[in-house]
C-alpha cells in the first residue's frame, strides 16, 4: 500500500487537472480471491454495488472510475466484470498487476473487455505479467501445469487476437503487445533469469505505468521496470493506533488514599473553589489509578511547502484523568487552571483541536458520547456520566487508547481573545464527527460532566529527534504536526 499510495502522490504531481482519489477495498479474510469462493452466488453483483456506492460517497460530478488490482486483486476486478452484462461506461481504465490469473473466456471476459474497449478510443486496458511457468520458491514450483498470469495473459492475447490484429515490439526483458485499437497494452517480462518478480512488477513504476499509457504523462515520469520513479513519495508507516506505551514518572498512589466515590462523595457539598483545590491537591499527591500511569504513543505526520515529510510521536494519557484506583476511580472535571497546574507538574501539556482529532483517530476504544441534561455541573453528575462511560467499555481493557468519552479541554489562541475563559472541543462520534466545535463562551470557572482532561507529554521527538510541544506550537514549519489553526502561542492556560 505504501508504493501504490506513493505513486498515487506522483501521479498527481503530473496529473494536475484532476482529482485523483485513491480507495484501497479490502475483505475481512483479507483474501479476494478466498471472498469469491465464500460468497459465490451474490459476490459479483456485490462488487459492482460496492464500487458504486464508493463513488456515489464521492463530491463532484464527471466521475471516472480505475480500476487496479495486483495479485488477489484481479478477483476483485473479474468479480466486478462478471457483475453486468457489460462493463459500465464510467470506467475508463482497468489495470492488472500482475493479477489476471482467473481470466476465462468461457466466463466471457474477452467479449466484455473487447467491447468496452471499442465503446470509446480513450479507454485503456493495461496488463503487467511475467513468466512465472518455471519459478520455484523453496525448491517446488510456485504455480500449477496451467496457472500464473503469463499463461492467463497469453490465453487473453489468443481471445483479442480473433478480434483484431495485435502489434508485438520487444525491449530487453520485456514484449509489449497492443491490440483493439491501441487500446490494450500489455507488457511481459520473459523473466530469463528464473526471478519472482511478482512485487517487483508494481515496485518498479509498474502502477505508474498502467496508469499513464495512453496519456501526457505516459513519458514523463520514468521507466518501467527501471530505478522507482516514486521513492520520494514514499511515506513512513503511521500507526492507525498507539504504537507503544511509555510509563510517565508520577508519584505512587497515597497508601491511605481515598477511592474515587468516596472522594467525589466528600467534595460534592464544597463550593466551587474548595472543590477545585482539593482536586488538585489529590491529583498532586497521586492518587490516580494505575492505567493512568502509562502514557500511549501515537504518530502524526505532515509535508512541509517544501515537500519535505515530517512525523512526530507523542506520548497521550490513554484516559482523561480520574482520580482513586483500578477498581474504584471518577474520571474527574475540573477547571483549565487546576488542569494545567497538574500538567506542569507532571510534564505535560494540555491537547489541541489537531491533537484531540488525532486521539480519537488512533484510539483502540471508541465509545458513542452520552450526553446528561440535567444537573450538568453537580458531582453526581460527574459520577453519573463516568458510570454510564463504564457500561459502554463493558469488559474492554483499562489502560487502553479510549475515546468519545468526554469534550477536552484544550489549547488555541483563540483565548487570546477570549481571556479568562476555558476552550472544548471534540466528543466525537463513532464516524468521528464531534459534539462540541472548538468553543471558546463559557467563562474558566465553569466545569460540567463532559470536560475531560487529557494529559500530552511535552517531551517528544519530529523526525527521530527529540523536543518540546511548546516548541512545536509555535513552529513556523513544524505547528501543522499539532495544530490545526496555525503557530499556536498560548501553550498553556494561565
Amino acid at each position: 500500500i505504501q508504493h501504490i499510495a506513493a505513486q498515487t502522490r506522483r501521479l498527481r504531481q503530473l496529473d494536475r487537472t484532476h482529482n485523483l482519489i485513491l480507495v484501497v477495498a479490502q475483505p475481512v479474510s483479507r483474501s479476494w480471491p478466498l471472498w469469491r469462493r465464500q460468497h459465490a452466488d451474490s459476490g459479483a453483483v456485490r462488487l459492482r454495488s460496492l464500487v458504486a456506492d464508493l463513488v456515489a460517497r464521492l463530491p463532484g460530478g464527471d466521475k471516472t472510475i480505475t480500476l487496479a488490482g495486483h495479485s488477489g486483486g484481479g478477483a476483485f476486478l473479474f468479480g466486478f466484470i462478471d457483475g453486468g452484462a457489460t462493463i459500465p461506461a464510467t470506467v475508463d481504465r482497468i489495470a492488472f498487476l500482475d493479477a489476471n490469473y482467473s481470466y476465462a473466456d468461457s466466463l466471457g471476459h474477452g467479449d466484455k473487455l473487447i467491447a468496452w474497449l471499442r465503446g470509446d478510443p480513450a479507454r485503456r486496458l493495461s496488463v503487467l505479467a511475467y513468466d512465472d511457468r518455471a519459478i520455484t520458491l523453496n525448491g517446488r514450483p510456485i504455480v500449477g501445469p496451467t496457472g500464473g498470469t503469463y499463461r492467463a495473459t497469453g490465453r487473453m492475447l489468443a481471445r483479442f487476437a480473433r478480434d483484431g490484429r495485435l502489434d508485438s515490439t520487444r525491449s530487453g526483458d520485456l514484449t509489449h503487445v497492443r491490440g483493439v485499437s491501441g487500446g490494450l497494452r500489455v507488457s511481459i517480462d520473459r523473466n530469463p533469469r528464473n526471478e519472482i518478480l511478482h512485487t517487483v512488477l508494481v515496485e518498479t513504476n509498474g502502477f505508474l505505468k498502467s496508469l499513464t499509457v495512453g496519456t501526457a504523462a505516459e513519458h514523463r515520469w520514468g521507466r518501467y521496470r527501471g530505478e522507482r520513479a516514486y521513492a520520494r513519495w514514499i511515506q513512513p508507516a503511521t500507526a492507525t493506533a498507539p504504537v507503544g506505551d511509555v510509563p510517565l514518572p508520577l508519584p505512587p498512589r497515597p497508601a491511605d488514599a481515598e477511592g474515587g466515590r468516596a472522594f467525589m462523595a466528600r467534595i460534592a457539598p464544597l463550593d466551587p473553589a474548595e472543590r477545585e483545590a482539593a482536586i488538585g491537591a489529590e491529583m498532586l499527591r497521586g492518587n490516580l489509578p494505575d492505567f493512568l500511569r502509562r502514557f500511549k504513543l501515537i504518530d502524526v505526520a505532515m509535508t512541509d511547502s517544501a515537500g519535505r515529510r515530517h512525523v512526530a510521536q507523542l506520548a497521550v494519557a490513554p484516559d482523561v484523568l480520574a482520580v482513586g484506583s483500578d477498581s474504584d476511580f471518577v474520571r474527574i472535571p475540573m477547571t483549565p487552571t487546576t488542569a494545567q497546574r497538574i500538567a506542569d507538574r507532571f510534564g505535560c501539556s494540555l491537547p489541541t483541536r489537531r491533537l484531540s482529532d488525532a486521539i480519537w483517530q488512533r484510539a483502540e476504544i471508541r465509545l458513542e458520547p452520552v450526553p446528561l441534561t440535567e444537573r450538568r455541573e453537580a458531582v453526581e453528575t460527574f459520577v453519573q456520566s463516568n458510570d454510564s462511560i463504564e457500561v459502554a467499555r463493558g469488559t474492554r481493557p483499562l489502560g487502553a487508547l479510549i475515546a468519545g468519552i468526554k469534550k477536552d479541554v484544550v489549547l488555541t489562541d483563540r483565548l487570546l481573545e477570549a481571556p479568562a475563559r476555558v476552550a472544548i472541543y471534540g466528543w466525537h462520534h463513532r464516524d468521528g464527527t464531534p459534539i462540541q466545535p472548538l468553543y471558546v463562551g463559557h467563562r474558566a470557572s465553569y466545569v460540567d460532566y463532559s470536560h475531560g482532561i487529557r494529559l500530552i507529554r511535552r517531551a517528544m521527538t519530529v523526525d527521530g529527534q527529540p523536543t518540546e510541544l511548546d516548541k512545536v506550537l509555535r513552529d513556523p514549519i513544524l505547528w501543522p504536526l499539532v495544530s490545526d489553526e496555525g503557530p499556536i502561542q498560548t501553550g498553556r492556560f494561565p
